[in-house]
């Protein structure tokens, strides 16, 4: 999900991305402190999620503007592919998380929100440097090896976090609904959760390698730039 401007963007969008990365990298900052505060006060990570909430809610939700950004063309991201990172987690959160109270002290909620914390705060703040035209090498290696770690915690708690999720959504009848059709098809949530699995296994091999690649690509390129 990249937020970095075209190499001549104009000075208005160039200002844009600017204030938009900072205060990403700021609202995440404030909810890792937040994180560790809350486990720190009480000695556990229960609540975790309702204390921080609403900010998790709202600087997660933030990053829809980063499909915006990509299709009027002031980054260099895929639109598709922006798309499917975010709604991946953005759907996570206001379709499953929110409505299934019951999954909000599951382990995989801490998993995923560790994982997202660290790696936009590291993200947002690497693309405010390159947007002021420094990136410092700590900065450049932080953002393209501590993936290797935060990238299978997040998807694993993510799919701890559905897959705690089904009983309930089962016995709930969450989103099910009845279509008007002749065979008494009904749209069932439950099943499009499941359905999200096989996406998850076939997806994040090549976004996970394709990050190999691009740590790689980066991290030599500076060198040689050093």
């Amino acid at each position: 999900m990249a937020t970095t401007a075209k190499k001549e963007p104009s000075s208005l969008s160039h200002a844009w991305l600017v204030m938009y990365n900072v205060a990403m990298t700021a609202g995440w900052l404030a909810i890792g402190v937040g994180m560790v505060m809350h486990v720190m006060k009480h000695k556990t990570y229960k609540g975790l999620y309702i204390q921080m909430q609403k900010q998790t809610l709202f600087f997660q939700t933030c990053a829809l503007l980063e499909i915006v950004h990509a299709a009027v063309g002031i980054v260099r991201s895929n639109v598709l592919l922006t798309t499917v990172q975010v709604f991946s987690r953005v759907g996570l959160l206001w379709f499953v998380i929110e409505p299934v109270y019951q999954v909000q002290d599951c382990e995989g909620v801490v998993m995923l929100m560790t994982a997202w914390t660290i790696t936009e705060i590291i993200r947002y703040c690497f693309y405010t440097f390159h947007l002021l035209g420094s990136s410092p090498y700590s900065i450049l290696w932080l953002r393209y090896t501590l993936f290797i770690v935060l990238y299978p915690l997040g998807v694993t708690g993510e799919l701890m976090t559905i897959y705690k999720a089904l009983p309930h959504v089962a016995a709930s009848g969450l989103y099910t609904m009845s279509l008007p059709n002749h065979w008494n098809f009904a749209f069932n949530y439950y099943y499009v959760l499941i359905g999200l699995f096989p996406l998850y296994l076939a997806g994040f091999p090549q976004l996970y390698f394709h990050m190999f690649a691009q740590r790689k690509k980066s991290l030599s390129s500076d060198k040689k730039n050093d």
